[in-house]
């Protein structure tokens, strides 16, 4: 857990709107705009914060996908 506070420290939205925002753009392969506009009802951001979010974050999320794959 204190791993992924450091992870989104000085972040201005919660870990849960950066983590699913990130899940739906490699998850369910949707474009910024898809997620930006999924997301809208509950945040107000931006396809470009998402963009930086997936970029900072993406390569983590596989990490941890790799390492505890899920049961079929």
């Amino acid at each position: 857990m204190r791993n992924s506070v450091a992870l989104y420290h000085r972040h201005r939205f919660p870990a849960e709107v950066i983590s699913q925002c990130v899940w739906l753009y490699f998850r369910l392969a949707l474009s910024f705009r898809d997620v930006e506009e999924m997301l809208a009802m509950r945040v107000s951001l931006s396809y470009e914060t998402i963009r930086e979010w997936c970029l900072k974050f993406g390569q983590t999320y596989a990490n941890d996908l790799r390492r505890n794959p899920k049961p079929k």
